[in-house]
């Protein structure tokens, strides 16, 4: 379910796609304006005239038209002038003709600015094939149909395993979250400290097209051996639906793992319930979210808050470089944008509303973008977001991503600001209780450590365990694990527009 990449023993964990974080600023500052030099070179053509003209256009295509390398470069070196957030800090000594291919190049052309605390202030540049980016859309991935947390990087390494989807080859197989990998196709995972060794265990992590392979994982000490078969599956954006009584009310309980096209209806569907069931409060689990349609993000944060809070208020200013007009605000969506995907809700559709004052949400480092874009709108509008777990990933940035040639492009184009005009939170949101991960209990069980903690301030407004609690963790659990890397596509750690 991810390109992330394992090395070898001499070369720490690669990640070939963008990380969470970084950045500076701090939660009292105003928004980041895009800063005004250097000066960068102007294109010499405009992107339009160069577009979809493709060394080697793709079979039955009704876009693709014959063009040359040189097109495909000149159109990414135009496209980035145009539209990259940063475009003045370019460097400006590329030259396309150095280059053999147009992602090579799209590459090296962002900012090589840092942030205040020493990391690139652009960590979020990646490409993807049109067809694998079109189908995640969609909910559909290649893989085995479960998430992998890796909380060590080098021998010995460690991964478990966070989410697994229903129905998928990994659930046939029994696996569960909390299971350790232990080996892959033979190979041990966890101490393999040669290259060969790790291009195994890549190819049977990450396969690239269908095919068996054969996981050794480890539950309570226990090995245990699987044989999967990568296929297309389909994830689901909601799981875990469930409400929860307490002496003083009902709470909803939801884990959302991704802002796409299918969870919009997903979503829709689980607080019609909700509103029936008449919740007094909601805790929201975007502890593996990464983002997604901004769009969705809105009409989800209205029916959390409702009406009488959201009426003619902003969700979402989105701000652009000065080549880019502007645009209207993003508001809070009372109805569906009816997104296309499989049995989508009809454009227009009234949403519910919970009306809520307050809301937590539980959150770790994989917590990016659109979700906090959820807890920076609401914000907004002066709703209490409480935040369970940890810090969240960074990312007040967006994109509006761009196909050409069979290749979609992503760069960052907008920072993202609430109905006050804050949004500079690229070091990520603190928690209100900083609380573990918890692999030994399933999600959405009212005793695995973050929902715990969750209801447990609710009703007492405290972080504190009471006296004499015992907090259960597993041997992969400590303070650090709320900022473990999941293993899973740039793709999903981003906020999205469509034009």
């Amino acid at each position: 379910m991810s390109s992330l990449r394992l090395s070898s023993l001499a070369v720490p964990l690669v990640l070939l796609l963008s990380a969470c974080g970084g950045g500076g600023g701090s939660s009292d500052s105003a928004a980041v304006v895009p800063p005004l030099t250097p000066t960068g070179p102007t294109a010499l053509v405009a992107s339009s005239t160069v577009a979809n003209r493709c060394e080697a256009p793709r079979s039955g295509s009704s876009i693709d038209k014959q063009g040359s390398l040189l097109d495909e470069l000149t159109w990414v070196r135009s496209w980035i002038d145009e539209t990259y957030l940063w475009y003045r800090e370019v460097p400006t000594t590329y030259q396309p003709q150095s280059f053999t291919t147009p992602i090579a190049y799209f590459d090296v052309l962002k900012t090589t600015a840092t942030t205040a605390s020493g990391k690139p202030k652009d960590q979020f540049h990646f490409t993807y094939t049109t067809a694998e980016w079109e189908a995640s859309l969609n909910g559909v991935e290649l893989g085995y149909g479960m998430l992998l947390a890796l909380t060590r990087t080098t021998p010995p390494r460690k991964a478990v395993i966070s989410i697994v989807e229903p129905g998928s080859p990994a659930a046939l197989a029994g696996l569960q979250r909390g299971d350790l990998l232990q080996t892959i196709d033979g190979v041990d995972f966890v101490y393999a400290p040669d290259t060969a060794s790790v291009k195994i265990i890549n190819a049977g992590l990450f396969p690239k097209a269908q095919g068996t392979h054969t996981l050794g994982f480890s539950r309570n000490g226990a090995p245990m051996s699987v044989s999967l078969t990568a296929v297309d599956v389909n994830t689901n954006a909601v799981q875990n639906e469930r409400i929860i009584d307490t002496p003083t009310g009902k709470v909803g309980y939801l884990t959302f793992n991704t802002h796409n096209n299918v969870a919009e209806r997903q979503l829709v569907e689980t607080m019609r319930r909700f509103q029936a069931a008449g919740i007094s409060d909601l805790v929201l689990d975007v502890r593996y979210n990464g983002g997604g349609y901004l769009d969705v993000a809105s009409e989800l944060a209205y029916m959390i808050a409702g009406p009488q809070v959201t009426t003619g208020k902003t969700f979402e200013q989105v701000l652009f470089n000065d080549k880019t007009r502007p645009e209207a605000p993003v508001p809070f969506h009372a109805q569906s944008q009816g997104f296309a995907g499989p049995n989508p809700l009809p454009k227009g559709t009234a949403l519910p509303s919970l009306g809520l004052k307050r809301v937590t949400l539980l959150t770790t480092g994989n917590t990016c973008s659109a979700s906090e874009a959820i807890i920076n709108g609401l914000r907004g509008v002066d709703v209490q977001v409480n935040l369970i777990g940890g810090t969240t990933c960074g990312k007040p940035y967006g994109f509006y991503p761009t196909p050409n040639c069979g290749t979609t492009y992503f760069a960052v184009q907008f920072q993202g600001v609430n109905a006050k005009g804050f949004g500079d939170f690229a070091d990520g949101m603190a928690p209100t209780c900083d609380v573990a991960d918890d692999y030994q209990h399933q999600l959405g069980d009212a005793a695995e450590g973050m929902l715990a903690a969750a209801l447990r301030y609710r009703s007492s407004g405290s972080c504190t365990p009471a006296t004499g609690a015992t907090r259960l963790l597993s041997s992969m659990q400590n303070p650090a694990d709320t900022s473990m890397r999941l293993l899973r596509p740039a793709y999903k750690e981003i906020a999205i527009r469509q034009r």
